[in-house]
Parts: C-alpha cells; structure tokens; sequence
C-alpha cells in the first residue's frame, strides 16, 4: 500500500499537472467505488481542481467555490488500498481494467482510478468544507512528517502495544505502514517488539528523528519518479532483504512472518543479538 511519502508526492505532481482543470463529470465505475451520498458530485461539476493534496495515505482533491466560500468547496477524498493507482486516462475506455472511477474534465482530459486485483477495496469520499473533520479522515492521528515530541510520546502512551504495531496504527500516526516501520525501527535500532509505554526519552528521541529521517530520504526519492513506483524498488536497508547481509553491521536481515506482512529486522542493530521467534505466538522480545 503506497504510504506517506508516496501519496505526498503524487499529490504534488497531481496538483502541477491539473491543477486549474475544470471538473464536467465523475463517474464511478464500480459499484462500491463512491462511498458517499451526499453531497452528489454534479456539484462539483464546473469546479476547478485547485490542488492535490493529502491526509495520512488519503489523496485530497479540493475543488473551490467559486465564489471564494470556504464553506462550500468540496473535496474527493480518495483511498488507493493495496493496488490502487490515480493516473491520467487518455483513452477513457468505458470499461478499463481494473476501472474504479473516472474525473472527467472539460478540457478533455481525465484521470482514472484503478485497483489491481479483485478486492476492490479503493474509494472515494466526496464531502464539504473542512475535510479533515469528516469520514473517513477524521480518526487520524498526526501526519508521520508534521509528528512532534509531545504528539509522539501521545500516541506511545495510548496503550501498551509493540513499537512495530504502533506506527502501522494510522489513528496514532498517520502514513506510515510496513515499510517505513521496518525502516524507521531499524534506522533508531530499537526492537519492533518493544513495549511503547517502556519506551526511555532516548529512546523516544531516536524514534522521533528517524521517523522525520526516514519519511524525508523516501519522499525526496518520490519526488524523483513520475508516478507511484513499486514498493520492492523504494530504498531499504531491511525491507525487501531479509537474508542478506545489514549494511550497517553485516549480520543477516531476519524476519517474523504474519499473514498479511513480514516483520523485518537486524538482530545486531536492534535486539541485542537476539532472534525473535517466528510466530505470533511466542514470548517476544520487550
């Protein structure tokens, strides 16, 4: 799933490339793609696209008022999931691959929402005025690249959790999702499997300055494609390579596997030397 720097960046390339485009039909393609009712996107219809921008790993679509009232701009709040990707759609073929939902503009230009896979689990909200208050975005914790000392030591305290589990958790931080918690962890060499709440100062400001570290090295390498790249080639120093050597003390990247995500790690650079044990079962290191 594209996380933070990824939807950042795509937002910025979205807001130079349409920024301006004059909205003249949305259509959603599958049936579960438009999660909302009301308001209807035909009263987006003759809106400009001021700019992209984001929330968490959410893309924000503002179209203004046109008469300069912030109450009544309307903004599509779209999710991508796993698959999903916004790209531009020349072709507009009435029923593309994958096809999600369309924004149509009276240029003739469009972009197209599609989803890879058979889930169909990317959406569209499209809601009015502050869309930061409003499903889906509003449960959100603190954007990982804006998080502050006191905000982090918030979401560490919330409940006893492992470190690993809470950055993932978007409602006590924003953006982050395996990759970057397998990067972030390794880079402040603390266990995945910490306690939050057992977390020292030191440690919490090794935490803090890696998740700002980590999250800027990965959007400027966003900021140097033209479109949302593959997870496997976004830089990594333990995602991705578990079984080779860690490029800070050459011991063997390790891995606690689940269902749905790997946990990656370099027992040197953050347990002490110690091997988790790889099942979900197992007295983990604290």
């Amino acid at each position: 799933m594209p996380e933070l720097p990824e939807i950042k960046a795509h937002g910025e390339r979205l807001t130079q490339n349409w920024s301006g485009a004059e909205l003249s039909a949305f259509r959603p393609l599958h049936l579960t793609a438009l999660k909302t009712y009301a308001p209807q996107p035909k009263e987006a219809y003759g809106r400009t696209l001021t700019a992209a921008g984001h929330r968490g790993k959410y893309l924000l679509l503002h179209f203004a008022d046109p008469n300069g009232e912030s109450d009544s701009d309307l903004t599509f709040v779209v999710h991508l999931m796993q698959g999903g990707r916004l790209r531009p759609d020349p072709k507009k073929a009435k029923k593309p691959r994958g096809g999600m939902a369309r924004w149509e503009f009276a240029d003739g230009g469009a972009l197209l929402l599609t989803e890879a896979g058979t889930e169909r689990k990317a959406g569209v909200w499209l809601v009015g005025a502050d869309p930061l208050v409003q499903e889906p975005v509003d449960h959100l914790g603190p954007d990982a690249h804006t998080l502050t000392r006191e905000q982090l030591r918030a979401a560490l305290t919330a409940g006893n959790t492992r470190l690993h589990g809470c950055l993932r958790d978007q409602r006590r931080i924003a953006g982050l999702g395996r990759l970057l918690s397998n990067e972030i962890l390794h880079a402040a060499k603390l266990s995945p499997f910490a306690i939050t709440t057992k977390l020292d100062e030191d440690g919490l400001e090794r935490l803090l300055g890696c998740i700002h570290d980590v999250v800027e090295h990965h959007l400027e390498f966003e900021r140097s494609l033209d479109d949302i790249g593959r997870s496997a080639d976004r830089p990594s120093n333990v995602h991705h390579r578990v079984g080779f050597a860690c490029p800070v003390c050459d011991d063997e990247i390790r891995s606690v596997e689940y269902r749905r995500y790997t946990v990656a790690y370099c027992p040197t650079c953050q347990t002490g030397g110690k091997v988790l044990a790889d099942n979900t079962t197992s007295k983990f290191l604290k």
